[in-house]
């Protein structure tokens, strides 16, 4: 038996075909109309020259369209690689062109400049639904067979996804996720105990989003997609599902705990974390509002999947940590560095051998790029990072990349862009400014301004320094961001 995606759906849809599997908006697919839609979508999809390896590039916001693409994607063998909805045109069109795709596939909001993109990289644009440029992928779709595609004879090893994230000098690097890799990742969660609804927050470009998605369909549950991670949508979700499960970063848990709607969440039995560090404080009032619920802290990234896992009977008494090595996977620390092998490891990177390489040890370990320490009992605590590369609220965002943005910034005479440790979201991106003479340091909205069409906003500053220098290597000049760091904090504390 090959471990494939399509299976997975293939398999619910033939036993429960009639039991809901998704929900957005008001509106809800069973697993058996999911499905036929899926397929429906796979014939027009083809028509389109869509084949086995090929990749279709999506940039969209939430919508139910995106779900029966997924699948039509995983049961044709082509890969489906989702764009950050939140990207400027230029960001997109670059993104678009590593990623060589067959077609782009936007939503209406991003028909527009979607067609920009297509015309800049010189790929087909269809939209799913709604007016504007291209092809409407839904409408065709609706018109198309139900009949099932002839089997391809998708296998195991075949790429089933690329997540593109942010690399530590800027350059997106596509993340490779074979059919394998994404079956074993949400096949023993999916089974780890029974599980109602799920209410999933993240957008359908992150790699969460379908983690989480998958999970719940391995079990043949329903998962709730939401429009906005907002604390009022999220809350009403689990109220209109009677959801057992979510999973939030911890900005968000923040604000959903902040909301004050502790009862009209009393179904859930499962309130989860991850993507950046989880503060203890936070886990308490998880406790204190969620008595019922177990809580999970789980520490990872696209690339290696789930790493480590913090449970709930160990949250006290280790606080700070991000838990013991997960279930399949083992971990080790190098020189300080955390590093990890697992059957849940991603490919390697698209296109871009050398990358891959860079981040394997001769042995075959993949190194995180995060600094860790371990006690006696195998439980790990992350103290910092080996790279550049910042984590804010589960996106990584470059800081050479918005350094090259800011270079021009009036009154700057020089600049530097750092991660400072935050509670809500990890970590959040800094601005350090050496002022020129007579110049006035910026707010937070006059960068804001600068950058508005140049880079995605979660990439923007929220915080902005100053500094009479800022620290460099001698020889290469090179931004020494642990010291910048340390003179902030040490200027502020």
């Amino acid at each position: 038996m090959e471990l494939v995606i399509g299976s997975v759906f293939d398999n619910a849809a033939a036993a429960v075909p009639a039991r809901p599997a998704v929900t957005l908006g008001g509106q809800t697919l069973t697993y058996g109309e999911l499905s036929r839609q899926a397929n429906q979508m796979g014939h027009v999809l083809a028509g389109l020259g869509v084949g086995r390896g090929d990749r279709v590039v999506t940039w969209s916001d939430n919508n139910l369209e995106s779900v029966a693409l997924f699948v039509a994607l995983a049961r044709a063998g082509a890969v489906f690689a989702p764009a950050n909805a939140r990207l400027s045109p230029d960001e997109a069109a670059e993104m678009v062109g590593l990623a060589r795709p067959r077609l782009l596939v936007t939503d209406t909001g991003h028909a527009e400049a979607g067609q920009a993109v297509a015309e800049t990289v010189g790929v087909p644009l269809v939209r799913l639904g709604g007016t504007g440029p291209g092809l409407d992928l839904a409408s065709e779709a609706r018109s198309a067979s139900t009949a099932s595609l002839s089997p391809s004879g998708v296998g195991e090893s075949e790429p089933h996804a690329v997540f593109f994230t942010s690399g530590s000098t800027g350059k997106s690097k596509g993340v490779v996720l074979s059919h394998r890799c994404n079956w074993l990742r949400t096949r023993t969660p999916a089974l780890l105990e029974p599980r109602g609804a799920t209410v999933c927050m993240y957008p359908m470009f992150h790699m969460g989003a379908w983690t989480i998605a998958l999970q719940a369909w391995q079990a043949r549950g329903l998962v709730v997609f939401t429009d906005r991670a907002e604390a009022d949508v999220l809350i009403d979700a689990v109220q209109a599902h009677q959801a057992a499960y979510m999973n939030c970063i911890p900005a968000v848990w923040r604000r959903v705990l902040e909301a004050g709607r502790h009862q009209d969440m009393a179904s859930l039995r499962f309130a989860t974390s991850g993507t950046s560090a989880t503060p203890p404080e936070l886990l308490a009032d998880l406790k204190a509002a969620f008595p019922e619920a177990h809580r999970r802290v789980f520490y990872g990234s696209t690339e290696a999947g789930s790493v480590t896992m913090l449970d709930d009977a160990d949250m006290e008494s280790r606080p700070g940590s991000c838990g013991q090595a997960h279930t399949g996977a083992e971990v080790r620390l190098d020189r300080g560095e955390l590093q990890t092998r697992s059957p849940f490891m991603f490919d390697g990177y698209f296109d871009n051998p050398k990358a891959t390489a860079e981040v394997f040890t001769d042995d075959g370990w993949f190194c995180t790029g995060d600094l860790a320490e371990v006690d006696g009992d195998g439980f790990y605590s992350i103290t910092g990072r080996v790279k550049d590369v910042i984590r804010t609220g589960g996106e990584t965002v470059s800081p050479a990349e918005v350094e090259s943005h800011l270079a021009d910034f009036p009154g700057a005479a020089e600049m530097a862009v750092v991660g400072i440790p935050d509670d809500r979201w990890g970590e959040v991106v800094c601005a350090v400014f050496v002022l020129a003479p007579g110049a006035a340091l910026p707010t937070p909205d006059d960068v804001r301004v600068h950058l508005s069409d140049r880079l995605a906003r979660y990439k923007h500053p929220r915080r902005i320094e100053t500094l009479d220098a800022i620290p460099r290597t001698p020889a290469t000049l090179q931004v020494r961001r642990r010291e910048v760091v340390a003179a902030i904090l040490a200027t502020s504390g």
